[in-house]
C-alpha cells in the first residue's frame, strides 16, 4: 500500500501542475473568475479519479501527456461539481477539503459562474489535439464525459438526491435499489468514466473496456457505500468538510437501510468484485487492485 500512496502522491503533483497551466490567472477583467476556477481546483484532495485515468492509461501505453490532460479535465468536471453541490440552493455547505466553499470564499453568482467555466474549459481541454492525436478518440472522449456528467449521470443522481431530501414522501420510499441507482448516476458515472478514459486513450480491445467498465462499477458503489459510512463514523477533521448532514437532512443512506454492519461487509463484497474484474491484466493492474482496498479503508 506504501508504492500506491506514493504513486497517488506523485499523479496528483503532476495533475496539479497540469491544472495549475489550464487554468492560468491573468490580469485581464475577468481574473476573478479564473482565481474562482483555480481556487476550487487547486485545494488537494485524493485526486482518485485522475489517478485512475493515469492508471487505466498506463495499462495501454498511452503518454503521459495525454492521460494527465484527460486527468485535469476530470478534475475540472469533478470541482465543477462540488462548487455547486456546496451552494445555499443545494447542500449549503461552508467547508470543503478544510477550507471556506467557493460561494464563502468569492460570493455565490462567482461560484456559479467558475462552475459553469470549469465544466466547459473540461471539454475545451479534451477537445484539443493534445489530448490525442486521433479527432475520432477525443470525440468519444467528449461524448463519454458528457454522458457520465449529464442529466443521465451525475447532475440526473443529484436531482434524484435532491428530491429524496426536499419530498418526504419519495425520500422514505427509496430502498437499496434506489439508492444504489441514484449513487451509481451521481459518483459512480464520473468514476466509470475515469476508469474507461485510459482505455479510449489506448483504443483497447472490446473485452478489456469491459473489465475496466464492471470493475469502476463495483469501484464506485463500494466508494459511495465508505463515504455514507464516514458520514456517520467520519471526523470531520480529518475528512475536510461536514460530517452528520445525511442524518440531518433524513437521507436514506446505505448505512440508514443495511445498518453500519451490514453496510461495511457489502463496501467488502464490492471491492473484491471489482479485483476479481482486473484478472485479464495479471500483474500489470495491481495499483488498481490497490486503489479498490485504498477506497475501503480511507478515512477522508
Amino acid at each position: 500500500m506504501s508504492r500506491l500512496r506514493d504513486t497517488m502522491a506523485e499523479r496528483a503533483t503532476a495533475v496539479e501542475e497540469e491544472l495549475q497551466r489550464l487554468l492560468p490567472v491573468e490580469d485581464i477583467p475577468e481574473r476573478r473568475l479564473w482565481e474562482a476556477m483555480s481556487y476550487s481546483c487547486l485545494n488537494g484532495g485524493k485526486r482518485l479519479r485522475p489517478f485512475l485515468v493515469t492508471a487505466t492509461a498506463d495499462l495501454f501505453n498511452v503518454a503521459s501527456s495525454a492521460s494527465l490532460r484527460v486527468a485535469a479535465a476530470v478534475e475540472m468536471v469533478h470541482s465543477y461539481s462540488l462548487v455547486h453541490d456546496d451552494l445555499p440552493a443545494m447542500d449549503d455547505d461552508d467547508l470543503r477539503r478544510g477550507r471556506p466553499t467557493c460561494h464563502k470564499q468569492f460570493d455565490e453568482a462567482t461560484a456559479i459562474l467558475a462552475g459553469d467555466g470549469l465544466l466547459t474549459r473540461a471539454f475545451e481541454v479534451l477537445g484539443d489535439p493534445g489530448a490525442h492525436p486521433d479527432p475520432a478518440v477525443r470525440a468519444e472522449l467528449v461524448v463519454e464525459l458528457a454522458k457520465a456528467a449529464g442529466a443521465r449521470g451525475m447532475v440526473g443522481g443529484q436531482m434524484v438526491d435532491l428530491l429524496a431530501e426536499r419530498d418526504e414522501g419519495f425520500g422514505r420510499g427509496m430502498d437499496v435499489a434506489a439508492v444504489t441507482r441514484m449513487h451509481q448516476l451521481k459518483t459512480g458515472r464520473l468514476i466509470m468514466f475515469s476508469c474507461c478514459a485510459g482505455a479510449i486513450l489506448g483504443k483497447a480491445a472490446p473485452q478489456l473496456r469491459q473489465a475496466l467498465t464492471k470493475y469502476a462499477h463495483d469501484l464506485g458503489l463500494a466508494f459511495q457505500i465508505v463515504d455514507d459510512l464516514l458520514d456517520v463514523e467520519g471526523d470531520q477533521a480529518e475528512l475536510g468538510k461536514t460530517v452528520g448532514k445525511d442524518a440531518a437532512a433524513g437521507k436514506q443512506t446505505f448505512v440508514t437501510l443495511l445498518g453500519l454492519d451490514r453496510a461495511r461487509t457489502h463496501a467488502e463484497m464490492l471491492v473484491e468484485q471489482a479485483v476479481a474484474h482486473l484478472k485479464p491484466f495479471d500483474a500489470e493492474a495491481d495499483l488498481l487492485r490497490d486503489v479498490a482496498h485504498f477506497v475501503l479503508a480511507r478515512r477522508a
